[in-house]
């Protein structure tokens, strides 16, 4: 039994909606969305709902054949669903740049980046590219796909007409970062790894992210937006480290939501007319919510946003 609130908010949607329930009525025919972690939890059903609202959506996955197993399942029940599978380890920057340099190639527009795929609470570890894997998967990898598309992206805004949308997958654990906020010189320090705490800091730098992004778009007069968003506590395959993670949904499984709730709020913010022109804002149960004093920090989101650059060696 799941105790979800079923008070809406102002936008008239409540932590019980579901991802159909927030998308009722929205015509996606024309758009193309990329949805990173397609293949389970909220990446699948984020992809299965835009699908079913006509939105042409891109599947980057780590494993070709789950992919192509979870496009075919979608079309089974949604004939008309344009769907294409893309391989992509957001871990590793030269999976990234692969991804994308093809992307291009293939000519595709971007109307929606939705980044979603991450994970959560493993041990202490290194990406391919030397740094702590919860950073590197959560937001390196994040931050250099979205900056790799971002011309795409501004070229299909200018040819179409049509706002641009980057949602950001963040959680309400970034509240439970380290207390630097995000350790700069301490990214891959093993002595002192938490790895909740490491997680909340991927999860602030998602945010961060989205705040960054948003400032550089007002600047340059770019009508794209960037927000984060809090699914909700839910039970998927995210968790699978077990360990705290296993005690903490013990803890609150009265309190969590199901997979199309908690897709929810990432199909709101990427297709609802409400949300037009919102941006650098963090979401929690298809509703505006406010993020931590850190997550609203300019300085913290341009310091980030600098030695983001300086990690992936972009310009």
């Amino acid at each position: 039994m799941t105790w979800i609130s079923i008070c809406t908010g102002k936008s008239g949607f409540a932590a019980s909606s579901t991802a159909e329930d927030v998308t009722k009525g929205v015509d996606g025919t024309g758009l193309t969305a990329i949805v990173s972690g397609a293949t389970s939890g909220i990446g699948l059903e984020t992809t299965r709902v835009l699908a079913l609202r006509g939105v042409h959506v891109i599947m980057p996955v780590r494993n070709l054949e789950s992919g192509k197993k979870v496009k075919e399942s979608i079309v089974e029940k949604i004939p008309n669903a344009k769907l294409d599978v893309m391989e992509l380890d957001i871990s590793s920057m030269q999976s990234v740049r692969q991804f994308a340099s093809l992307y291009r190639s293939k000519g595709y527009p971007l109307n929606i980046l939705i980044l979603n795929a991450g994970i959560m609470t493993p041990p202490f570890s290194l990406s391919k590219d030397n740094i702590e894997l919860q950073f590197a998967t959560n937001h390196v990898g994040n931050f250099l796909l979205t900056n790799m598309l971002l011309d795409t992206m501004k070229k299909t805004v200018k040819e179409s007409g049509k706002e641009g949308r980057i949602v950001i997958l963040s959680s309400e654990i970034h509240r439970m970062t380290y207390k630097e906020g995000i350790r700069f010189d301490k990214i891959n320090d093993e002595k002192s790894y938490c790895a909740f705490s490491a997680y909340g800091q991927s999860k602030l730098a998602n945010a961060l992210h989205a705040k960054e992004l948003t400032r550089r778009f007002q600047e340059e007069g770019v009508k794209i937006t960037a927000n984060a968003v809090h699914p909700g506590v839910i039970a998927t395959n995210l968790a699978r480290n077990g360990g705290f993670n296993a005690v903490f949904y013990g803890i609150f499984n009265r309190f969590l939501k199901n997979i199309s709730q908690g897709a929810a709020t990432t199909c709101y913010v990427a297709l609802h007319p409400q949300v037009k022109g919102v941006s650098g804002q963090y979401f929690a149960d298809s509703n505006l919510s406010k993020a931590s004093n850190y997550a609203q920090d300019p300085e913290l989101a341009n310091k980030l946003w600098d030695f983001s650059l300086r990690l992936t060696n972009s310009k």
